[in-house]
C-alpha cells in the first residue's frame, strides 16, 4: 500500500513538473463554413501544415455565414474575440466600422513585403481608416474576390425559340428580351409558369444590393467620391438613381420576376434557377454553375445523376456578363474583396500574424480558392494565371470579367456604408416600389435621404 502511494505520488509529481514543458501555444481562429467541402478540406490541410511547422495548436471554429458577424460582435463586446477571424460578410458589413473604432490590428508589416504579389483592386480594399490612430492602415488580409455574373439556362432559351447569339447586348433591349420575348415564348412552348428573370430583391439578400450597384453603375451613379464624401445632393445622381431603380423594378411590375423575389435570401435566386422556375438570374458568384459541377463528381450520386449534372455544367448552363450600359460602353463591375482580420484584442497577436503570413503563401491560398470550384476569384497575380481558370467556359467567363477591370464598393471609401448594406436601403427601396406601390421617384428620394442621414460626414 505504502509503495503504491509513493509511486502514485511520484507519478503525480512527475506529471505536475512535466506540465509546463507540455504546455502548447494556442491560436484561436474563426472561419465561415465553406460552400463546398473541398473549401473546408483545403483550410483544414493548411491549418495542419501550420501546426506541424510551428508547433502552435490552432483551435478552429467554423460557423454558418449568417452567424459569423453576430457571434463576432458578441465576442468583441465581451472582450474575448478570436485571434484571427474570417467571414464572407466581414468586408461589406463590418470591417470598415471595426477598423474605424480601433478594433482591428494593423497588418501593414505583414502585407508590405507581399505587395508585388497582389492584383490591382485587391489589397487596396484593406486600406481603412482608424479613428483611434487617426490614420489609415491595412486592417485585414485579402483572400478572394467575387463579382456579378448572369446565369442562363441554354436549353430553356432554346425551347423558347432562341439561341445565345440572339441575346441583345444593348441595355434596354437586353432586359426586354427576357421579359417580353423569352418568358411568353417559353410559357407557350412548355405550358409552365416560368419567369424570364430572377432578380433578387430581399432585404436579407446581399445579392440584391450587389446587383443593384450594377444598375447604378449602368447610369454612372456615384454615391461617394474617392475620399468617401457623399455626392447624393447632385441632381445627376438622383436622376441616374431613379432610372436605375425603375429598370430594376420594372420586370417585377410587369410580372417577369417571381413574386417571392421580394423575400429572397442569398440562396433563393440559386434555388429558383436550379428548379428551372427562372430562365436567367444575376448572381454575385458562379456558385450556381459550380453546384452542378460538384454534383457531377459527387460519389454518392447515381451515374445518371452525375451525367445529367455534367451535361448541365458543360453544355446547358451559360455564364455571361451583363449587357453594355445605356450609353453603349461596356460594364465595369464592382468586386468584393473578402478579407480576414486580426483583432486588436487578440490574446496571441504574434501567432496570429504568423498564421496570416502562412495562409497567404501561394501554395496555401490557391488550393483554398480553387476548392470553391470557381465561386471565388484569386487576389494574387500568379493564382489568376493558374490553369484552373482556363479549364472550362464558366471559369473563363469569370477570368475575362475580372481581367477587364473592376471597381470597389462604396463601403471601402466610406465605412458607414457597412450600416447601409446591413439595412439594405437598396432592397428596401425596391420593395417600396413593387410591394407598396410607391412611385419610383419617391422611393429613390427616401433612399438618398437615408444614405445622407447615415453616411453624411
Amino acid at each position: 500500500m505504502r509503495l503504491g502511494i509513493v509511486r502514485a505520488l511520484s507519478l503525480g509529481l512527475a506529471v505536475s513538473t512535466a506540465l509546463p514543458a507540455l504546455a502548447q501555444e494556442k491560436l484561436t481562429v474563426w472561419f465561415s463554413k465553406g460552400f463546398y467541402r473541398s473549401e473546408d478540406e483545403s483550410l483544414w490541410a493548411t491549418i495542419k501544415k501550420f501546426e506541424d511547422k510551428t508547433g502552435i495548436k490552432v483551435e478552429l471554429s467554423q460557423y454558418a455565414i449568417q452567424d459569423m458577424i453576430p457571434k463576432t460582435v458578441a465576442a468583441l463586446d465581451s472582450g474575448s474575440p478570436p485571434d484571427v477571424g474570417y467571414a464572407d460578410t466581414y468586408n461589406n458589413q463590418a470591417a470598415g466600422k471595426w477598423a474605424f473604432e480601433g478594433k482591428l490590428e494593423d497588418l501593414t508589416d505583414i502585407l508590405q513585403p507581399m505587395m508585388s504579389r497582389f492584383a490591382p483592386q485587391t489589397v487596396e480594399h484593406m486600406h481603412l481608416y482608424n479613428d483611434q490612430a487617426k490614420k489609415k492602415g491595412y486592417y485585414g488580409f485579402p483572400m478572394k474576390r467575387q463579382t456579378l455574373h448572369t446565369e442562363i439556362w441554354g436549353d430553356m432559351l432554346e425551347k423558347a425559340g432562341f439561341k445565345q447569339s440572339d441575346i441583345p447586348t444593348n441595355w434596354a433591349e437586353y432586359w426586354s428580351f427576357w421579359c417580353d420575348k423569352v418568358q411568353p415564348a417559353y410559357r407557350k412552348a412548355s405550358g409552365s409558369r416560368v419567369y424570364g428573370i430572377g432578380a433578387p430583391m430581399g432585404v436579407e439578400s446581399t445579392d440584391s444590393f450587389q446587383s443593384f450597384y450594377a444598375f447604378m453603375d449602368a447610369y454612372d451613379v456615384k454615391l461617394v467620391d474617392n475620399d468617401g464624401k457623399l455626392l447624393v445632393d447632385d441632381p445627376k445622381v438622383r436622376e441616374g438613381l431613379v432610372k436605375a431603380l425603375k429598370d430594376y423594378t420594372d420586370p417585377y411590375v410587369k410580372g417577369c420576376v417571381p413574386p417571392s423575389a421580394t423575400t429572397w435570401k442569398d440562396p433563393d435566386n440559386n434555388v429558383a434557377f436550379h428548379n428551372k422556375t427562372t430562365v436567367m438570374t444575376h448572381n454575385f458568384t458562379i456558385s450556381i454553375a459550380a453546384k452542378w459541377y460538384e454534383d457531377s463528381v459527387n460519389p454518392s450520386a447515381t451515374p445518371e445523376q452525375r451525367e445529367a449534372a455534367k451535361k448541365a455544367y458543360e453544355e446547358t448552363i451559360i455564364t455571361a456578363p451583363f449587357p453594355n450600359r445605356p450609353d453603349g460602353k461596356p460594364m465595369t463591375y464592382r468586386a468584393d474583396v473578402k478579407h480576414g482580420v486580426v483583432f486588436s484584442g487578440a490574446k496571441n497577436k504574434a501567432a496570429a500574424k504568423e498564421f496570416v503570413k502562412f495562409i497567404m503563401e501561394e501554395e496555401n491560398l490557391r488550393p483554398y480558392i480553387e476548392g470553391a470550384l470557381g465561386r471565388w476569384f484569386p487576389v494574387t497575380k500568379d493564382s489568376i494565371e493558374s490553369p484552373f481558370w482556363q479549364a472550362d467556359k464558366h471559369r473563363k467567363a469569370v477570368y475575362n470579367q475580372f481581367k477587364s477591370g473592376t471597381d470597389s464598393f462604396d463601403y471601402v471609401k466610406n465605412y458607414k456604408f457597412t450600416q447601409l448594406n446591413n439595412e439594405n436601403v437598396f432592397a428596401k427601396a425596391m420593395n417600396r416600389v413593387v410591394s407598396e406601390k410607391v412611385p419610383v421617384e419617391k422611393a429613390a428620394d427616401e433612399m438618398l435621404a437615408r444614405i445622407k442621414q447615415v453616411a453624411g460626414q
